[in-house]
């Protein structure tokens, strides 16, 4: 069972020292908070990282008590980076610890979630003994094909 929007961004006051036992927070705040969840979600799905965080289709549309399905390995650079987010909000300061914890965690995830583009090799790379096609008289590999892009995901595939 997965953390709901609701837990990350309890867990993220927490560690911005606003435990919900210490200090009132409102359900505005709540909300406001569980948008920049989905802000900094949306971020890391751009830069690559592709963890499985459902996204809304408008702010409007932000659930604090669905299920996001993130990984385990996910919470700790979730929680840590939303507070280090929600803090200049609140006028709160981060401790080193958690801004060193945020980085070792966010890092981690990265090593582990980003996916890796496809790359060709360019137009002047000289082909080698075993890649020089008899009836060409080009010593450049062949110009790399252009794929037509359908979205950050991948190529549009013709069958």
């Amino acid at each position: 069972m997965s953390y709901t929007r609701r837990q990350f961004v309890e867990a993220a006051f927490e560690e911005m020292g606003m435990a919900a036992y210490t200090f009132d927070i409102t359900p505005q705040m709540m909300e406001s908070a569980a948008r920049r969840l989905d802000a900094m979600m949306a971020t890391w799905n751009a830069r690559g990282i592709r963890i499985g965080f459902p996204l809304p289709l408008s702010p409007q549309d932000t659930d604090l008590d669905t299920e996001t399905g993130v990984p385990d390995a996910a919470n700790e650079a979730i929680i840590a980076n939303l507070a280090i987010k929600l803090a200049p909000s609140f006028g709160k300061q981060i401790s080193p610890i958690t801004m060193s914890t945020a980085k070792g965690a966010y890092d981690a995830l990265q090593a582990r979630f980003i996916t890796v583009g496809a790359m060709q090799f360019p137009k002047n790379m000289p082909a080698g003994a075993g890649n020089k096609p008899w009836r060409y008289n080009n010593p450049f590999l062949l110009p790399p094909a252009d794929p037509v892009t359908v979205g950050p995901d991948g190529d549009l595939e013709l069958y």
